[in-house]
């Protein structure tokens, strides 16, 4: 069965002014639409063909890998937002954060750190191990944490794509207005059913 474009749970216009409906337009309706097409495509009579996107991100390589991990990684970005985001995580994430970086400030300082500073394009991640223990992580290209053992918990799209048409080359901008839409209680969510 073909992979689908996943419905975002926000309208288009609502991350504004953090993330504009242009800049959605593009990002997901384009680019993430296109990314999803030549999965479909490039599956076709292979041994992936009926696999889910999970195992295609873990299992393959070349374009079937590119383009399906990027498919499952901006799926898990888009989720990750909220026209209602912001603030800070709260219980047993909260805690966790505090436990890895001590505080939530110096937390988003070192992910905020990672994405300004990762060359090219990409993905900065906050991932746990099956303990619940917290990393952050960067990723090239279509890199995927799901490749080294790591659940992923929240992540950030630092190709250019993703935050060209609002900021231009001014990627320290589009990440501090990131945190502005983070759905916090979801992240929360899935730090919780892996740290059970």
């Amino acid at each position: 069965m073909p992979f689908k474009l996943p419905d975002l749970p926000y309208q288009q216009n609502e991350l504004e002014p953090a993330i504009s409906e242009r800049t959605i337009q593009f990002h997901y309706g384009k680019h993430h639409q296109t990314y999803v097409d030549k999965v479909n495509d490039l599956i076709k009579g292979t041994e992936f063909e009926d696999a889910s996107l999970e195992t295609i991100v873990k299992e393959s390589d070349g374009g079937i890998f590119n383009n399906g991990a990027q498919v499952w990684n901006h799926s898990f970005y888009f989720k990750s937002l909220s026209p209602s985001g912001g603030g800070e995580p709260q219980d047993k994430l909260a805690r966790a954060i505090e436990r890895e970086w001590g505080s939530f400030a110096d937390f988003r300082g070192e992910f905020s750190k990672a994405a300004a500073s990762l060359f090219g394009s990409g993905w900065v991640w906050l991932t746990a191990d099956d303990k619940g223990v917290l990393d952050i992580i960067q990723e090239s290209n279509a890199g995927n944490p799901l490749r080294r053992g790591l659940n992923p918990v929240l992540t950030l799209d630092v190709w250019e794509h993703a935050y060209y048409l609002d900021y231009q080359n001014k990627r320290p901008d589009y990440i501090n207005s990131f945190w502005k839409v983070v759905d916090w209680p979801l992240v929360a969510e899935r730090y919780a059913g892996i740290a059970g």
